[in-house]
């Protein structure tokens, strides 16, 4: 029987900007299991990022939460005080940030930090601590860890730092790991090694992982669900060979049919989404991306549709779904076939 790790409920998170509220994820809804590899997948400006602070409770005013449930093992995290959640994050529930760089403080050693956050996690301290780091930084594929943490962030590749940052999140055991683009800064060889580390420590640890990219490739490659986030809202989810194969959202095929390779003969250009991300500050009343799709019908742009399951388990939150929507529409956004 499958053991539900985390629960987001109605996720809304909004910003004060001076050009006006920017709801910035919708009102979300999906759950890790114990063991699951989630991919949230979408363009920039989607909401990916914004939904894993949200989990971590690290949205900084002008931003808040402004309704929800984030449910870790059946308690609410939007409950717990500050000092409550330190004793989540790290130990319970751990994210790597999307840039190394910065994550890490360039005026101390790696050393430093790394002994730093295992005191937090764990209580050790002194020759303990440090032998625990040396550990931990082998396990994330850093040879010579002694000499590593010996390095400023600056001494070393990007690559390494983004091997530091993670062996900084796994020093509290977190049961759930957070990685918001790992691989965006590293070059197509070091990003095949890094999923490979991830993939690699979390059988190892059992962990749970939500990966935030916007690459599909590696979403394939390191999970197995899926979920396609478009203007603040999950618009398609479901198992990964299953969304990647059989798309049941115009916005899925739409990326999917992007991508090189897929679908892509000798010769044939690669296709594109036309237009432009919808203006979060001016939120419309139905499908946020009725502008753009090319299967859109007047319904879409008057009424947000609701998820719909499709054939393959997963859900869809588009009107071709719908019982009362035209077959001739449904037939010409499968375009006589499937990826």
């Amino acid at each position: 029987m499958s053991e539900k790790l985390l629960e987001v409920k109605g996720l809304q998170t909004k910003f004060s900007t001076r050009f006006g509220e920017v709801m910035a994820v919708r009102g979300i809804d999906f759950v890790v299991e114990k063991g699951d590899s989630i991919g949230i997948v979408g363009e920039s400006g989607s909401g990916k990022t914004v939904t894993a602070l949200s989990v971590m409770r690290l949205i900084e005013k002008p931003g808040i939460i402004a309704d929800g449930e984030i449910l870790y093992r059946g308690r609410d995290l939007l409950e717990k005080s500050e000092k409550g959640m330190r004793e989540v994050r790290g130990k319970k529930i751990a994210m790597v940030f999307q840039d190394p760089t910065t994550s890490l403080n360039p005026a101390y050693t790696i050393g430093n930090q790394i002994n730093e956050i295992i005191k937090r996690n764990t209580g050790l301290s002194g020759s303990l601590a440090k032998g625990l780091a040396k550990e931990i930084l082998y396990k994330a594929g850093l040879p010579g860890p002694t000499k590593v943490m010996k390095k400023y962030p600056h001494e070393l590749s990007t690559g390494m730092r983004q091997r530091v940052a993670l062996a900084m999140a796994l020093s509290g055991e977190p049961e759930l790991l957070i990685a918001d683009e790992p691989t965006s800064a590293l070059d197509v060889t070091i990003q095949a090694k890094i999923l490979k580390l991830f993939e690699k420590i979390k059988k190892e640890k059992e962990l749970s992982m939500i990966l935030i990219t916007h690459d599909l490739g590696v979403a394939a490659e390191s999970c197995n669900k899926i979920l396609i986030m478009y203007g603040g809202h999950i618009m398609e989810s479901g198992r990964a060979k299953d969304v990647l194969t059989n798309p049941m959202h115009p916005y899925t095929k739409g990326l999917l049919e992007s991508v090189p390779g897929i679908r892509l003969d000798s010769g044939e250009r690669l296709k594109t989404i036309e237009g432009r991300p919808p203006d979060p500050t001016k939120p419309d009343q139905g499908c946020p991306f009725s502008e753009r799709c090319p299967h859109a019908m007047r319904i879409c742009g008057l009424k947000m549709p609701k998820f719909h399951k499709s054939e393959n388990g997963g859900s869809s939150m588009c009107w071709l779904l719908d019982e009362k929507a035209p077959r001739s529409s449904f037939d010409s956004f499968l375009g006589g076939g499937r990826l």
